[in-house]
């Protein structure tokens, strides 16, 4: 059992789509919220405002299959593939029309899923990911996508990788047993075979792009004006482009749920009482 001030909740696993996977959920409420493992984090990553999300939401956090402490399966390292998974997901933990927070890499499995299941989300909080068409993406992940193969993602220290990757985080002071459990997770070969997902950016992206007028779901858009490895461009992007979007660009890096966990958590319960319903353009 963990506790997070006024919220606890225990980590577990369950089998969904014969995956093994790591969730964690708090107490009961009438609404619900499906919340997604950025990259290269946990669940634990929504730490720093999981207990004012769930003053008034239940909240179902996952580590994504490939991800966190999820077993990974080769055909879900896709955001299109991911976003079926999503929906299994949902269904599994018997959420029949949740919220859904995806930030980093769940933010193009969310909007597959929104697109390929129109209705079966009621909003979405997305942002802190690569969106748009040109991609615009620098650091780590511009050279995730664009090295020749995996092999010097094989040959490095993934504890390396991963410190570097969380350099990123500047305002929040991240707790060592939660940077262990990030670590403890991209051991061995598990941090070059999650960078697959991310080198599938290049032909995944147009597909959704095509897909994004299409939308009906509210969308909750999130970036940090300094972040330097996916740039407010892509938020950006995905504003012009959906039908139904709010976008916000805060004072933050790439990290936005932990460097800006108030502003974030204010944005994400603002959103929630019904600040979608007025975000249409």
């Amino acid at each position: 059992m963990v506790t997070w001030l006024n919220a606890s909740f225990e980590m577990r696993f369950r089998f969904i789509g014969g995956l093994t996977v790591r969730f964690a959920a708090s107490e009961d409420h009438n609404d619900h919220a499906l919340l997604l493992s950025p990259w290269p984090e946990s669940l634990l990553a929504f730490q720093p405002i999981w207990w004012r999300l769930a003053e008034r939401t239940h909240l179902v956090a996952l580590d994504l299959p490939g991800f966190g402490h999820s077993q990974r399966s080769e055909p879900l390292l896709s955001p299109s593939a991911m976003g079926e998974f999503i929906i299994a997901a949902a269904d599994a933990f018997g959420l029949s029309h949740p919220h859904v927070v995806a930030p980093s890499i769940g933010t193009p499995a969310a909007l597959f899923a929104a697109a390929r299941h129109p209705g079966r989300l009621r909003s979405m909080v997305v942002g802190s990911s690569a969106a748009a068409v040109p991609m615009q993406v620098g650091g780590m992940v511009k050279e995730i996508i664009e090295a020749p193969d995996l092999g010097g993602f094989r040959r490095g220290d993934p504890r390396q990788l991963v410190n570097a990757a969380l350099s990123g985080i500047s305002r929040y002071p991240l707790p060592e047993a939660v940077r262990d459990d990030y670590l403890a997770f991209y051991q061995g070969d598990r941090f070059a075979e999650s960078v697959r997902y991310l080198r599938s950016y290049p032909a995944e992206l147009p597909v959704l792009a095509g897909l994004l007028p299409q939308i009906d779901t509210p969308v909750q858009i999130i970036a940090g004006a300094g972040d330097t490895a996916v740039p407010p461009v892509n938020a950006t992007f995905l504003h012009e482009q959906l039908p139904h979007s709010k976008l916000d660009i805060v004072d933050a890096g790439h990290f936005t749920w932990e460097d800006a966990a108030p502003k974030y958590a204010a944005l994400v319960t603002s959103w929630w009482r019904g600040a979608a319903d007025g975000s249409r353009k």
